[in-house]
């Protein structure tokens, strides 16, 4: 603890942002760039190093934050990245992307504002990639055993450099034309820039990891031939069978699925398309869902120059403050949250109707109405009670030329047929059913992340892989030497 007065002396100070109406412009990340070095030492202060770190828990990782919070205030940066890379692969993408939850179980936050974990955990990894910390680390020696990964999300990947590193032979295969899942064609480039994801991809080929794209297991292989090539296979497909919304005038075109926009927009950015086939620009564009993946909508829209936007959140809005009676510390509470998108477009008045910032809250959507041609023209919706209960003569109508359905994902995608050829049973929610160990009813074939999990977080993801990687490395040899963070059954903390 280098300051115990840290905590009492420094004010929370977060990454600050540039102008609005400067990154609205580009797709470049939203921060200022280098302007966080200058403050994360003193941030970093703030930790109180707790007996019981809570943070510990809220994190699925486990990251030792205390440890490499001392050595950021002392500026001990080698040291930081030892740390933090002993219990994350990729923390370059979870200080970019993570909601945080290790901040809502800090000991700090019961009184005041949270230490900023998740500004120190980017700043030790951006400054390792600097610094030249996180060079390659192949294994010494090959076990001869070899390991199929079907997905290159952010459990495929931690679960193939884990494996990797073990000394056996990994191939990833990914049905799309590049690497990374969600990461390359779902998340914006605002939010992470993709040179994060290939400089990592880069190390991982160093290191002796292989990668199929353009290759869809159960289409272009069958599922069974990939399983009988290999001495264990893990299923790492994310789940990315998007929720419908089953209302009348679904039908009309100009309603797409967030899923169908969001790639579209990284392929811009990759250079692929000049301009999205479904671009916002100039058009009314309401987005149906409150969560992250309707906010990366925002973003990308009001970046595309939609002429407004607006985004339909079927709950309640948020209080200010955590609610100690419902949602006590250190859980990860429900309150009300300004993401970087939701700045934009308020400052922007994308959505005059709004309640705050784009976002109608207690909304729920009725019908689609379209016009002569078949193309929607407006939503009309309703406001709902807590018990989502419609609320009556509160009925009111958006124009809609442009609808984006992020209502969330129920499972694996089934149109290849993995699933099918293989024979995996599934459990009641429709994800993939597992044991304790990681294991499917078919021998050999294990199963990780969101596809088993169902939709999660991406600190849940990486410890999803860093955990069946020992599962399978234990299998395969006997014992293991790689850390499982979580079991298979493990959930976040929560009061219910």
């Amino acid at each position: 603890m280098a300051d115990p007065k840290g905590f009492m002396t420094t004010p929370r100070e977060e990454y600050p942002r540039r102008p609005i109406e400067e990154r609205v412009r580009d797709w470049n990340e939203v921060y200022v760039p280098g302007a966080l070095l200058p403050i994360i030492s003193k941030q970093a202060d703030r930790c109180m190093d707790c007996g019981v770190p809570f943070c510990h828990d809220a994190c699925p990782l486990g990251n030792l934050i205390p440890e490499w919070n001392d050595l950021v205030s002392r500026e001990d940066w080698r040291a930081a990245s030892d740390r933090l890379h002993a219990t994350n692969n990729f923390p370059e993408f979870t200080g970019r992307l993570c909601p945080a939850p290790c901040e809502a179980g800090c000991v700090l936050a019961i009184n005041q504002p949270a230490v900023t974990i998740k500004n120190v955990e980017v700043a030790i990894a951006d400054r390792a990639w600097q610094d030249g910390f996180t060079p390659p680390r192949p294994p010494d020696r090959l076990s001869g055993r070899t390991i199929a990964v079907i997905g290159s999300g952010p459990t495929g990947l931690a679960a193939a450099q884990q494996l990797t590193r073990a000394g056996h032979t990994v191939a990833v295969y990914e049905r799309a034309d590049r690497v990374g899942g969600l990461l390359r064609y779902g998340i914006p480039a605002f939010k992470m820039e993709k040179r994060h994801l290939d400089r990592r991809l880069a190390q991982m080929r160093a290191e002796g990891t292989r990668f199929r794209t353009s290759t869809a297991i159960g289409r272009d292989i069958r599922a069974t031939d990939l399983k009988a090539r290999y001495d264990a296979v893990i299923l790492a497909v994310g789940a990315t069978a998007w929720r419908e919304l089953d209302v009348p005038g679904r039908e009309l075109s100009g309603i797409h699925q967030a899923m169908e926009y969001l790639p579209l927009a990284d392929r811009v950015c990759e250079g692929d398309l000049e301009v999205s086939p479904l671009s916002a620009a100039g058009r009314h564009v309401v987005i149906v869902g409150g969560g992250d993946t309707g906010a990366d909508c925002l973003g990308t829209a009001v970046r595309e120059g939609a002429a407004s936007v607006t985004q339909l959140d079927i709950y309640p809005l948020p209080r200010a403050e955590r609610d100690e009676d419902v949602e006590p510390w250190p859980t990860y509470p429900k309150i009300y949250r300004l993401s970087a998108a939701h700045e934009e477009a308020g400052a922007l008045e994308t959505a005059p109707a709004a309640d705050a910032d784009a976002r109608l809250f207690a909304a729920s959507t009725l019908r689609f109405a379209g016009d002569a041609d078949g193309h929607v023209r407006e939503l009309h919706l309703v406001e709902v009670d807590e018990r989502r209960r419609p609320i009556a003569e509160s009925g009111r109508t958006l124009p809609a030329d442009l609808v984006l359905l992020a209502l969330g994902f129920s499972g694996p995608d089934r149109r290849d047929g993995l699933i099918d050829q293989l024979g995996l049973a599934l459990d009641p929610r429709g994800t993939i059913a597992r044991d304790a160990d990681f294991r499917t009813n078919v021998p050999g074939v294990y199963a990780a992340g969101d596809a088993a999990r169902g939709q999660s977080l991406i600190v849940w993801a990486i410890a999803e892989g860093r955990a069946v990687a020992a599962a399978v490395d234990r299998a395969l040899t006997g014992t293991s030497r790689l850390p499982a963070p979580i079991g298979p059954y493990d959930r976040p903390m929560t009061t219910s």
